[in-house]
């Protein structure tokens, strides 16, 4: 086994670089692309808590190596062919950081409210949320968790829109939908007013407002990968940031790209 490999098996418990990054061998170079910038997310050295910064930094050097070979043909057919990787060639003073800031644009808290007044009411939240209902066959926890900006206060829009599109026959009708249970309703009501009192309690441990309880909320979950908060961040960007040398083609003109099915 290579050092690469040794080390993924160590900081990320794969055997496989594709282990690594969540994916089969046949993932496509754009799903090779999601992978990482979703791991890179909840492991970026900027995005942990200072006493996990010497883990993360590794684990971020690994996880840059890791897509440096799977997103280069050649390299990823040798290593599909024979499971070795060509670490000879590859430079080990390359500043990581920077690789991925040349990959991904950085998106902030403003961005991600910008966005928010945009997408909401939109036509590709539309479209999002009907693909979000089809996918999870009209679970509601999963629809919530799958459209981007979601939250509780949205199920009653969402319940209509959806409603109204069976009755057009644009999407079947599930009875997960139709026939949910009062429990789960309960239930999932009890989580989204649990997370709403931690954001305000971490805004107040921060010095924030409760206005900014988003923010803390951010904060505080880019410290787990498994967080609610962290997932969504990661799902936005991986969707829309767009690498920074196309900036030099000039400014978008604010149109969204084209859909794109969450992974």
């Amino acid at each position: 086994m290579s050092g690469l490999l040794d080390k993924c098996k160590k900081l990320f418990g794969g055997t496989t670089l594709y282990d690594v990054l969540g994916i089969d061998s046949s993932a496509s170079a754009t799903e090779v692309k999601r992978g990482y910038h979703k791991l890179s997310l909840s492991v970026h050295p900027d995005r942990v808590a200072e006493k996990d910064k010497e883990t993360a930094t590794e684990k971020f050097q690994v996880l840059g190596k890791v897509y440096s070979v799977l997103s280069d043909k050649d390299k990823r057919a040798i290593y599909d062919e024979s499971g070795e990787i060509d670490e000879e060639n590859e430079t080990q003073e390359r500043d990581w950081a920077k690789y991925w800031r040349l990959l991904f644009a950085k998106i902030s808290v403003k961005d991600i409210q910008e966005f928010e007044a945009k997408y909401k009411g939109s036509e590709e939240e539309l479209s999002d949320l009907k693909s979000a209902y089809v996918d999870y066959e009209g679970d509601m926890d999963k629809i919530l968790d799958g459209v981007l900006c979601a939250s509780l206060d949205d199920e009653g829009r969402f319940r209509s829109i959806l409603k109204g599109c069976i009755e057009r026959k644009e999407i079947p009708e599930f009875k997960t939908f139709t026939n949910e249970s009062s429990k789960k309703k309960k239930k999932r009501k009890k989580k989204a007013e649990a997370e709403a009192l931690e954001a305000e309690e971490y805004a107040k441990e921060l010095g924030l407002g409760e206005e900014n309880s988003l923010q803390a909320l951010i904060l505080k979950n880019q410290k787990s990968r498994e967080a609610q908060m962290s997932g969504f961040l990661a799902n936005l960007e991986a969707k829309y940031a767009k690498p920074a040398k196309s900036k030099a083609k000039g400014k978008s003109n604010g149109a969204s790209p084209s859909k794109k099915k969450k992974s």
